[in-house]
């Protein structure tokens, strides 16, 4: 008999990120399996009750429901996964909190600093645990990046760069709104490439490099009026398209960011490198298992960038999986931050990055739009302790 405990999870939106989420409750148990506490899949919510009936169907979920409110007033619920568009993120968050339910939510966090703020204000109240799905934390050659980082063999740091380009907004007849493109409407997204791709750029950038202390940036939108995919009215497109920045971190570094949908040729290029007074690193996601790494005091005759494979029992994350040399992929990382999140459980601790670490990134990423708006340098009023 399983002594386990359960922890029922009611998963709110089946788009992409309900499936990657899904697959992670549904590998914890053989590949995590003393944890003491586990997910049992209760509900899976959609507005429309076919897809939600085939997505509970699919991934194991016991039920299915078309309202959220409903969802919430259950009490055969534990936990609250928020996968919608990110204009329902804060009222969805807000009501889990009230009815004392643990709360998941996608990235970013809200739309706006406001919003996150309401957030983060009700978790702390009910006391209820919460994180935020920043999953790139959790690849392994990212979680290393850190470790090499944090033990000071990169020395002083002066440099961090960052990029998340994609390609597919090129075509004008790409509309806005409605259930595949909302992110490309202002009202559901609340900003385009800075909360959708720079938002994660910034939130690996602080939990390695620290705090960003003030941005200079600037942002364009290529193509001014898109038809809205519900009305069928053509309207002016309210998002950007593309946002490249620079900054100063806490510790005095330099930061370079850039994203775009308008990188033909990328479907998500994210890369990040940092130069340290005696060592570099730098990572790319279409190359996700390795980690480069150049250090200077290696003998000039072999000095040289190397290239880590991060695959070994003793590198981040990888003992759960197979041997040496062979390599995990994206889904991975999901799996990774629902482990850590029941873990924390058990010991207490938080489930990094919790609401509050989200709120941080979320004044990075308004700092960004107001600088551009204003063409002014912007502190961002960041609170970074480190998480």
């Amino acid at each position: 008999m399983s002594t386990k405990k359960e922890i029922r999870i009611a998963l709110i939106g089946t788009g992409l990120m309900g499936r990657t989420h899904s697959n992670g409750y549904n590998r914890i148990a053989n590949f995590f399996p003393e944890l003491e506490y586990t997910p049992v899949l209760k509900v899976a919510c959609s507005r429309n009750a076919e897809k939600a009936k085939a997505f509970a169907e699919q991934w194991g979920y016991e039920s299915f429901e078309t309202d959220w409110k409903k969802v919430i007033a259950r009490d055969d619920v534990d936990a609250i996964d928020i996968c919608t568009a990110n204009d329902t993120h804060a009222e969805i968050a807000i009501a889990a909190a009230a009815a004392g339910k643990m709360i998941l939510c996608e990235k970013p966090l809200a739309r706006t600093l406001a919003e996150a703020q309401t957030m983060v204000d009700a978790v702390e109240k009910a006391g209820v645990k919460n994180t935020v799905w920043y999953n790139y934390r959790r690849v392994p050659a990212v979680t290393l990046a850190k470790q090499i980082v944090d033990s000071g063999k990169l020395g002083k740091i002066f440099h961090y760069r960052a990029n998340f380009l994609q390609d597919w907004t090129i075509n004008p007849d790409v509309p806005q709104g409605g259930t595949a493109t909302w992110r490309l409407d202002v009202d559901a997204a609340g900003s385009g490439v800075t909360g959708d791709l720079l938002a994660h750029c910034i939130d690996t950038a602080m939990w390695i490099n620290g705090g960003i202390k003030d941005v200079s940036a600037v942002t364009e939108t290529f193509i001014k009026e898109r038809v809205h995919a519900e009305s069928g009215k053509v309207q002016k497109v309210g998002i950007d398209d593309a946002a490249i920045f620079h900054c100063h971190f806490e510790n005095g570094s330099l930061g370079l960011f850039e994203s775009t949908r308008y990188a033909r040729g990328h479907k998500a290029l994210y890369t990040f490198e940092i130069n340290g007074e005696h060592a570099s690193i730098r990572w790319d996601l279409h190359d996700l298992n390795r980690l480069e790494y150049f250090d200077h005091s290696d003998d000039s005759i072999v000095r040289g960038w190397r290239s880590i494979l991060v695959t070994d029992g003793d590198q981040p994350y990888m003992k759960r999986w197979w041997i040496p040399g062979t390599s995990i992929g994206y889904e991975h990382s999901f799996i990774h931050q629902a482990a850590d999140f029941f873990e924390s459980l058990q010991t207490g601790k938080d489930c990094s990055p919790t609401f509050k670490d989200a709120l941080e990134t979320q004044k990075v990423c308004e700092a960004v739009l107001d600088s551009a708006n204003s063409k002014s340098w912007k502190d961002t009023g960041v609170e970074w302790a480190g998480s």
